[in-house]
């Protein structure tokens, strides 16, 4: 029985083109919608891997925590990842609640503090696997007021912890080892600790879990920083910024853009973090 998060399809396998293609079965990542309904703010529909079974918490607010009878919810931990990392709350005291539809799972219903005072140049939109919806250049210079600059130093590694911390990332990637098709992320503390882990076919929607999760439970995440297993675009610095994270590390390429950002905003960017090497390509006073 395949696990949740992956699907099983009839193939055909072909091992040698000289003969015939043999049917097979094999596991791919599932995709699934979930849909985030921001009260005052509109829908945005992603394109996302559940990972979790059906006993999970169904509703949060700051004052109880999650509501429910098991302590974690994917679908809220995405919900409340996005609205932080782009830009529609600063933090978790400005979120009024967050609830999975009862009527329909793939729904989720969130109500902010101060929906009047969110600033968003798109509404009513579906997010694709392979981007963000916080784009390009022009938002970059656009002083968007939770474009802040992470001037914090609460968070150092040595040359060593960038390989055990990519390692430690890996090791839980259950679904890439079945499908070969999704991405992962994590957050680390400054202790080195990894705090979360998650998989997605997005790699945006990733690193959307993992800052949702460690913000419903820890409650900020200043002085921590992010592992990925994809290429660093400026998406994925954005959000960063937007969750004060001070440290990227991934196993793949930054964009030009993406180190841009990151220079202009205090981020250390470590791109091709493979086995004991690495590229840091802004801010290497935290890599001591």
């Amino acid at each position: 029985m395949p696990q949740p998060g992956v699907i099983e399809v009839e193939a055909h396998f072909l091992g040698d083109t000289s003969k015939v293609a043999q049917p097979i079965r094999c596991r791919v990542i599932e995709e699934d919608t979930l849909t985030l309904d921001i009260e005052g703010i509109g829908l945005y529909t992603l394109m996302w891997t559940p990972t979790m079974d059906g006993s999970v918490a169904h509703g949060y607010t700051p004052e109880a925590g999650l509501l429910g009878e098991v302590n974690e919810s994917e679908s809220l931990a995405i919900a409340a990842g996005f609205a932080l990392s782009e830009g529609f709350i600063r933090q978790r005291s400005d979120i009024r609640s967050l609830s999975v539809c009862p009527q329909n799972h793939r729904v989720v219903r969130v109500q902010l503090c101060e929906p009047e005072k969110v600033q968003v140049n798109r509404r009513n939109v579906v997010v694709n696997s392979s981007c963000g919806i916080c784009g390009p250049r022009e938002l970059m210079e656009s002083g968007d007021p939770a474009l802040r600059p992470v001037i914090e130093r609460r968070l150092g590694l040595q040359p060593g912890d960038l390989p055990r911390l990519m390692g430690e990332m890996r090791a839980p990637q259950a679904l890439f080892e079945e499908t070969g098709g999704c991405h992962a992320a994590a957050i680390f503390d400054q202790q080195g600790r990894i705090l979360a882990v998650a998989e997605d076919l997005g790699r945006h929607n990733a690193l959307d879990k993992v800052i949702g999760k460690v913000l419903l439970s820890r409650g900020e995440l200043s002085g921590c920083g992010a592992i990925l297993s994809s290429r660093l675009s400026v998406e994925m610095v954005l959000k960063a910024i937007r969750a004060r994270l001070e440290i990227m590390l991934a196993v793949s390429a930054p964009t030009s853009l993406a180190i841009e950002l990151a220079g202009k905003y205090g981020i250390t960017l470590c791109g091709f973090v493979r086995e004991n090497r690495a590229t840091i390509f802004s801010h290497p006073e935290r890599i001591r």
